[in-house]
């Protein structure tokens, strides 16, 4: 095994040119706690977060590094003296409250996964935030259930590009929205029944005709904004919806009397700030699940881009342009 070295490159929330943006500086190599593992890093995934986090508006939960990155992949280099899943020299992928960004990360053991069989160390960094996020929004939150009908907006994000190929390949009708054609057609090619370019046709008007008048039992939703009352109105009878995020803004005016009279529940989430527990819960439900989906070849991570960490302010950029189909990754 190499030497761990003391110090390490990492990208933090700074400045270039007087604006906010990731910037590389060199820190300590963090040292494991008792039940953590350090992994040397093969990748990490970009996160809206993360841009959030640049900008001023999502600072990491206390006790958590200042080092940017919500998730990591690569091998076990150094164990915690209670570390019982992992060892020295597991290839892994992990969900981090902050660390990614950098040559080396701390993992808690229950946040980390092996990676599935037949995906690279460094593909492996597009799938914790987002299979993590997609299980327990639609599954432990929206209790999408056999039988039953998906809407995920933003279908061409990790998020989406996730969601999409684990509900399809679970046996859901699944639909998206995404703002281009070619983004529409890799949704449909990712195993959206239909996939709406919201730029040129009302997803309402779309959906409700392709679910007969219907409309679908679940929505997950990282828009909000004026999307929140067509959501309203296309949930069926005991529907649910679940907003991980709202890139059109959290403040809508709404119509709430449908929610009354269909009976829907409306809820939300956030991930990086739960407890190791919560995720650790996560995590193994993800493996049970999703993993034999992965290595069977249903579901593959969706990696639009791969940049060096010398290069993270320019990924920043292309991630804040919205051009991106599935995950940009960072190598060291």
């Amino acid at each position: 095994m190499n030497t761990i070295p003391a110090k390490m490159k990492a990208a933090v929330a700074g400045k270039i040119d007087g604006r906010p943006a990731p910037v590389i500086t060199e820190i300590d190599v963090p040292q494991p706690g008792p039940e953590d593992v350090l992994i040397k890093v093969a990748a990490t995934g970009l996160n809206r977060g993360d841009l959030m986090q640049v900008a001023g508006f999502y600072p990491p939960p206390p006790g958590a590094p200042q080092t940017l990155g919500l998730e990591a992949s690569g091998t076990v280099v150094a164990t915690g003296a209670h570390v019982t899943r992992h060892k020295v020299g597991d290839v892994v992928c992990g969900l981090v409250a902050g660390g990614g960004y950098a040559e080396f990360c701390v993992v808690h053991e229950d946040s980390a996964l092996p990676v599935p069989k037949g995906v690279s160390a460094v593909d492996a960094a597009a799938l914790p935030e987002a299979h993590f996020t997609v299980w327990t929004n639609v599954v432990d939150r929206a209790r999408l259930k056999a039988g039953e009908t998906l809407l995920v907006h933003g279908g061409s994000s990790g998020i989406g590009t996730a969601a999409i190929q684990v509900f399809a390949a679970r046996g859901h009708r699944v639909f998206t929205t995404a703002g281009s054609a070619d983004k529409c057609a890799a949704c449909e090619r990712l195993g959206a029944a239909r996939a709406v370019n919201y730029r040129e046709a009302d997803f309402e008007e779309v959906i409700r005709a392709e679910t007969g008048g219907a409309g679908v039992d679940v929505i997950l939703d990282m828009v909000g904004g004026d999307y929140i009352g067509k959501n309203f109105n296309l949930l069926k009878l005991e529907g649910r919806l679940v907003n991980i995020a709202f890139q059109n803004g959290a403040q809508a005016t709404l119509n709430l009397l449908p929610m009354m009279l269909k009976r829907l529940t409306i809820t939300g989430s956030t991930l990086r700030a739960r407890s190791h527990a919560e995720k650790g819960e996560i995590a193994r439900s993800v493996q049970a699940h999703v993993w034999p989906l992965i290595e069977s070849g249903r579901v593959k991570p969706v990696v639009d881009s791969v940049f060096a960490m010398a290069d993270v302010a320019a990924a920043h950029v292309k991630m804040a342009g919205s051009s991106h189909i599935g995950k940009i990754l960072l190598t060291p």
